[in-house]
């Protein structure tokens, strides 16, 4: 009810306005997350990698891109949280508008151009967030900066990767937007071997995924997983937005997403059995539960979520997470991966 009430009011601005002053209300009064608080049982923590998420549905990157809201956020049902995506020196992202909703479609459509306040600032909120102590785990999406070249591009990702490493709990490489020039281009094995070795990365170190297109070919899956295993990464996240021409330029997400996010998905889950030391995230269009269990269906476990957050609200958690407890009281299991197993197996 009170988000429907906000809802409302936030859809009659311009949709960067509605989420600028979002954000803005989210970071003055955290404690009105109680308003929307979501009750996460135990049982629903889930291992992703070398973390514990309070629950397998964790927000992408993309709403809170200078870490401002994690306090709010944290307390609304999410069981862990990413911020940016973050690029080595502040940038003002494309010209506006720049921000679109398909309201019946429950879709927006994007070309921001990783507009945030720089890694300096978000070094600093991070620092501050953990001082105060994580209720769940905190990710730091990470980009290069437009003006970088792109034979350059490597040392960008190296620096915020060696800036961050020993603050953040998970770090996401993004080569997959589609609204910086030549960023995708970074998708290809030599693009991302030269990527890898610029981090100067140890195996031991943070948690470490790269985040891939939804609009990649096939084939190209076997060279990223293989890559990614070579160089030590935790896992793969797949997918960031897709391009529609015909929709304009910028990024889909949301439910214009989800077929091609879905057969990405269980290409991916299909071959990184291959891989077994690479963890899987899956994100791009989930909107109900019963997209969480088709993607359990299909293999997954951890899932993200953005867009369906700001059509659906805080409410859509509450729900995903009912049906979780429901399904485990109904099936006298005792934790989340009992669950997530007994739809695989049901799958098979």
């Amino acid at each position: 009810m009170v988000y429907s009430a906000l809802k409302s009011l936030l859809f009659k601005l311009d949709a960067e306005d509605a989420h600028d002053l979002t954000i803005k209300l989210m970071e003055s009064f955290p404690l009105f997350a109680s308003l929307f608080n979501t009750h996460i049982d135990p049982k629903t923590c889930l291992k992703v990698g070398n973390l514990t998420w309070k629950s397998p549905v964790g927000l992408a990157a993309g709403l809170d891109k200078n870490a401002r809201a994690y306090e709010f956020l944290s307390q609304v049902g999410f069981g862990a949280i990413e911020v940016g995506t973050v690029t080595p020196r502040p940038q003002i992202g494309n010209e506006r508008p720049r921000l679109f909703r398909y309201i019946e479609e429950e879709s927006i459509r994007n070309c921001m151009g990783f507009n945030n306040l720089g890694s300096d600032f978000m070094y600093q909120q991070v620092l501050k967030l953990k001082s105060k102590g994580l209720s769940i785990p905190l990710g730091v999406n990470i980009g290069k900066n437009k003006t970088t070249p792109d034979e350059e591009a490597p040392k960008d990702y190296g620096l915020l990767y060696q800036k961050f490493k020993d603050i953040a709990d998970y770090i996401v490489i993004n080569v997959s937007s589609p609204n910086t020039p030549g960023l995708r281009s970074h998708q290809t094995k030599d693009a991302l071997e030269k990527l890898f070795k610029a981090l100067d990365r140890k195996e031991e170190e943070v948690d470490l995924y790269l985040k891939i297109a939804p609009d990649i070919e096939m084939d190209e899956i076997d060279a990223i997983l293989e890559t990614a295993a070579k160089f030590h990464l935790t896992g793969i996240i797949a997918t960031n937005t897709t391009i529609m021409p015909e929709r304009g330029v910028g990024g889909i997400s949301g439910k214009l997403l989800y077929k091609k996010a879905h057969n990405i998905r269980k290409a991916c889950l299909e071959k990184i059995k291959n891989y077994p030391s690479l963890e899987f995230i899956g994100v791009g269009g989930f909107a109900s539960y019963n997209d969480v269990v088709e993607y359990w269906r299909a293999g997954g476990r951890a899932l993200q979520i953005y867009s369906a957050f700001i059509f659906q609200g805080p409410k859509l958690l509450s729900s995903i997470n009912e049906s979780i407890q429901s399904d485990l009281a109904r099936l006298e299991l005792k934790s989340i991966d009992e669950l997530i197993n007994y739809y695989q197996r049901k799958a098979l």
